[in-house]
């Protein structure tokens, strides 16, 4: 019985907000301790919104939850009053958490922050992200506290089917978990700690195989040969006799390994166990950095669809288990409205967690149309997301499509590409290997797509149409009027877009009987035009919707058209009212209330995002057309572009520290209230990243409106993300943009300041002709315009060009020029940045003490303003300053400091770099053992973002360090590999210097 279930136990009062535990018993924790939450309903309700906090959680889920197979009549009214109790409970408890109510049920909105699941799968993804980094003890270490936030089996005490499935997964993850740094720590050489603790893990999970193997191996290095073979044979006994099983092939092989004292010691088994990491092989390996995109949209709550059809699909995605398959392809069919993007994602949703762990990658392709190298671009994101840095990626579409198969290969990988209109579109974005699928939508059939199965979606039939309106309506009353339900589904052709709509409009208006529904709809459809579509159903559902608003609200409804972005942040309904109130989201929830709008997402500090489907938005705009002048739409457009540049401005001021390394023009800004400003520009990049695909857009949208001021203002001050975190296409796309408006408007400062971009783009491209010849048209026209902050920022890329090419006296000169324009506009950090570049030529002249003074200063600029960025890349000038002159030990805490920056910065090429640097300091001490882990190191994470011809290089320097270690063969390998790619890449001299060093290893001498 569910009044059984105990209450929770009592904990100390505790300060700050309240904690959410569902790791264990389910537990709030308020100001005065735990807050008893009455066992039985009000328990079930709570853990039921914890699990699915931020998101709807559907009537009909609560009452299938509470009451499994045979719920009451009056199960909606017992949910409706269990939802108040707690929210006084919780109120009572003086816990502040909204439970809003929202259709088709409820949702809490909760800071993951305070909630244990998610501080558990945050402390994963950074274990992930050191792992990577070979910083395997502090993967370890954080491992174990994520699973130390388990209190006992997740979400015990509530014996409720639905939720005890996902409490299984939850516990799965858990023990996936004590795996992993059971794995890390048993390289790191701690295996005779470890016994007691696998010893009680193999009891408690006797048939879990893993863990089993594991023991082996602890016991095994740790000398207990006997007792290792033990755990192996007690395993194999209870599978024989009760599973009828042999163990894995895995623990077989360990078995055989033992046996014959084979075992590979991975780790530093040094006898005390306390070694400082995992041994480094002698040769280097290749480990790509892999991210794993989760990039789904939503599911939805209470979707209705054909299970048959649904499992059709998933065989196909998932090969039944057939891992030697084609790609499984999918590509779902049908008319506007029919709900393929729907079906698309909860299929995406059904098998993402259990086939496909390596992650998930999305597309819309609608925001492509026109685009000629569409497949290149979305290659380019999608590239991006797997975690190859923007300039490593190809220019062309033959290499992007090479590079996303190679790191597709043996990953399980589920790609959605959502709206096709065309084969050639999606033929370039198919992996290349069975371990991945595809799901495409269309609105035609895209039937020369190799090995796709064909699923074209139908409408609603009867019984699907009526679950559907009692899901937003309520049984009870659907009940009341069963001939009025039927007509109303008939009338709405099963379309599940329309029929949304049409109960949406119902269930705001509880005192209107569904038969006048019935009537409005049948007046409405004789007076309306015939969609564009030809889905009359959906136009007449539309309008009777539109004029059920009241006046704002339609205004509203058609102002947010002029947003082309994939998503709304609730900040545009207030920029295009122009209403500075300090909860947009409020203007925005009868839209979303009559399902004109839908909740796209919900921001981890509990923000909602919005967007539109197809339809309704081709629907607003005609609005926008019909209903509002041009004058009231150009100022709209104003203030929404304004508000992409306030709040892109801000970003970059966070970033920098200032206005600075960037120029600005006259646009108008609309500024939201200053709290909410900080609240979305906590981190900025991050902020920028999320928003990146808007401001894009936004871009486009400025330009189109005529507003050439705005256009260019925002592509430039979009550099701070496009640069540091490598978005080289949308740079250059962004900006080709702009500057064909500003070139259309005359704007001559736009043209110069985009120009010069497009210059340093150019640099981070390897393109140092085509930067020189832009920035020289940039740095002309900003001579004509007086312009001092301008040609500062010109005259410092051409220098950088300068130094490249081996004039340094050329680059000094320009170099001082651009420190004078940076000084008279008090551009600081413009300033440091010239003092930095500029030192690495007095390194290589000698002039050590000057460029020692000049890091100094720039380096006290950098921390003044907070720009980390700077920061690290001083310290790396500084390192090999010091390294140069003979401060081996001061440049390795130097560059070690730097290092740890750019990982927290994320910026892989930065750490590439880094890590070559340091075996390079080390190699000049003779450490050559140090020299060498730098160096494979640095190979780790170039080879894993596919920098091919940084591989080759710090391949050559490693073979001069396995010469120096006695290790001449290995380095003969290396030089040999290291040559195919300088030949390759046409590197001439890295090419003729290998080779010399190569010859010298042949011939018995000593290479470098």
């Amino acid at each position: 019985m569910i009044d059984t279930v105990a209450p929770t136990s009592v904990a100390l009062p505790g300060a700050g907000p309240p904690r959410f535990r569902i790791l264990g018993p389910v537990e709030v924790d308020g100001p005065a301790g735990v807050v008893r939450i009455p066992p039985g309903r009000q328990q079930v309700v709570l853990a039921s919104l914890l699990v699915e906090a931020n998101q709807v959680v559907s009537t009909e889920h609560l009452i299938d939850t509470l009451w499994e197979d045979q719920p009451p009549d009056t199960s909606r009214t017992q949910v409706q009053i269990c939802m108040s109790r707690l929210r006084k409970t919780l109120s009572d408890a003086g816990v502040d958490v909204p439970i809003i109510t929202r259709s088709p049920g409820y949702l809490m909105r909760v800071d993951v922050s305070l909630l244990d699941v998610h501080s558990f799968a945050d402390k994963v993804a950074e274990a992930r992200a050191l792992i990577r980094e070979g910083s395997h003890a502090e993967a370890a270490a954080l491992l174990r506290s994520a699973v130390a936030l388990w209190r006992g089996p997740s979400l015990s005490g509530i014996p409720h089917r639905t939720l005890r499935t996902r409490a299984l997964r939850l516990d799965e993850d858990r023990l996936s978990a004590t795996e992993t740094y059971l794995d890390l720590e048993l390289d790191l050489g701690r295996h005779r700690d470890l016994v007691g603790e696998m010893n009680r893990l193999v009891q408690e999970n006797p048939l879990r195989e893993r863990f089993r193997a594991q023991l082996m191996l602890a016991l095994y290095r740790s000398g207990r040969q006997a007792e290792a073979l033990e755990a192996y044979r007690a395993l194999r006994a209870m599978l024989v006799n009760e599973l009828g099983l042999e163990p894995s092939e895995e623990l077989r092989s360990l078995e055989a390994a033992i046996l014959s004292g084979d075992v590979p010691h991975q780790g530093n088994s040094s006898a005390d166990g306390d070694g400082g990491g995992p041994l480094l092989a002698a040769e280097p390996a290749v480990v790509q950095r892999f991210e794993r995109p989760r990039q789904l949209p939503a599911d939805t709550a209470d979707f209705i669809g054909d299970e048959s059809l649904l499992r059709s699909a998933e065989a196909v995605l998932t090969g039944d288990g057939d891992r030697h398959r084609a790609v499984g392809v999918v590509v779902i069919s049908g008319r506007p409205g029919i709900g393929k993007s729907t079906v698309a994602t909860h299929i995406g949703h059904r098998v993402a967690e259990s086939h496909f762990p390596d992650g998930q990658l999305y597309c819309d392709l609608r925001g492509t149309r026109g685009d000629p190298d569409v497949a290149t671009e979305v290659l380019g994101r999608f590239l991006l997301a797997l975690g190859i840095p923007g300039p490593m990626l190809p220019a062309g579409l033959d290499g992007r499509v090479e590079m996303y198969r190679t790191l597709l290969a043996d990953r399980q990988v589920l790609v959605v590409l959502d709206d096709a209109i065309t084969e050639s579109q999606v033929l370039a974005l198919l992996p290349g290997s069975g371990t991945c699928a595809v799901i495409i939508t269309t609105r035609s059939r895209l039937t020369a797509v190799p090995g796709a199965r064909q699923i074209e979606l139908d409408v609603l039939d009867t019984e699907q149409s009526l679950y559907l309106l009692g899901q937003v309506v309520g049984v009870e009353r659907v009940g009341r009027e069963p001939e009025a339900a039927h007509t109303l589904v008939r009338r709405v052709g099963g379309l599940p877009l329309a029929l949304r709509i049409v109960a949406a409009r119902l269930a705001a208006r509880p005192h209107w009987p569904l038969v006048s529904m019935v009537h409005r709809l049948a007046n409405e459809r004789h007076r309306l035009d015939e969609l564009t579509y030809g889905d009359m159903t959906i136009r007449a559902s539309l309008s009777l919707t539109y004029d059920g608003l009241d006046r704002q609200s339609r205004r509203l409804f058609a102002l947010l058209s002029l947003s082309e972005g994939p998503t709304l942040p609730a900040w545009v309904a207030g920029a295009v009212l122009d209403d500075h109130g300090p909860y947009p989201s409020d203007l925005l929830e009868p839209l979303v209330d009559m399902q004109m709008l839908d909740v796209a997402a919900v921001t981890s500090g509990g923000e909602f995002r919005y967007r539109y489907h197809d339809i309704i938005r081709l629907f607003a705009r005609e609005q926008l057309t019909q209903r509002v002048g041009p004058e009231d739409r150009a100022a709209a457009a104003s203030r929404l572009a304004g508000g992409w540049l306030a709040l892109a401005g801000q970003a970059h001021r966070r970033v920098y520290g200032g206005d600075f390394m960037v120029l600005h023009g006259t646009a108008p800004r609309w500024t939201l209230p200053s709290d909410h400003l900080d609240e979305v520009l906590g981190q900025p990049l991050d902020w920028m990243d999320s928003e990146q695909a808007n401001l894009t857009a936004a871009i486009s949208q400025a330009g189109a409106a005529g507003l050439d001021e705005a256009c260019w203002d925002l592509a430039v001050t979009m550099v701070a993300l496009f640069e540091t975190r490598g978005y080289l296409d949308d740079w250059e796309k962004t900006h080709k943009i702009a500057l064909a408006v500003t070139r259309a408007a005359d704007n001559v400062r736009g043209t110069a300041a985009l120009l010069g971009s497009l210059g340093t783009l150019q640099i981070n491209r390897g393109q140092p002709v085509r930067s020189r010849t832009t920035l020289t048209q940039a740095e002309e026209l900003f001579q004509e315009l007086g312009d001092k902050h301008g040609l500062a920022l010109c005259r410092r890329d051409l220098a950088l060009l300068d130094r490249q090419a081996g004039d340094d006296d050329g680059a000094l000169a320009r170099y001082e020029s651009a420190l004078q324009g940076f000084t008279g506009v008090d551009d600081v950090v413009g300033r440091a940045s010239v003092l930095t570049q500029s030192a690495l030529i007095l390194i290589r002249q000698g002039r050590a003490a000057m460029a020692r003074q000049q890091l100094a200063e720039a380096m006290e600029i950098y921390r003044a303003v907070g720009y980390t960025g700077g920061v690290a890349h001083t310290l790396r000038r500084m390192g090999q300053v010091q390294s140069l002159s003979g401060d081996h030990d001061d440049a390795v805490l130097t560059m070690t400091e730097a290092l740890g920056i750019v990982r927290l910065r994320r910026d892989v090429i930065g750490e590439g770099h880094l890590l070559h640097n340091l075996g390079q300091v080390w190699a000049a001490a003779g450490r050559y053992d140090q020299a060498r882990a730098s160096f494979v190191q640095a190979l780790t994470v170039r080879e894993g973002i596919m920098d091919h011809a940084g591989v080759a290089v710090v391949r050559r320097e490693l073979a001069g360090t396995l010469v120096r270690l006695g290790e001449p063969d290995k380095a003969a390998a290396l030089l040999e590999q290291a040559v195919a790619v300088f030949v390759e890449r046409g590197m001439t001299q890295e090419q003729a210097a290998a080779e010399r060093e190569l010859a010298t290893i042949r011939t018995g001498g000593a290479a470098g």
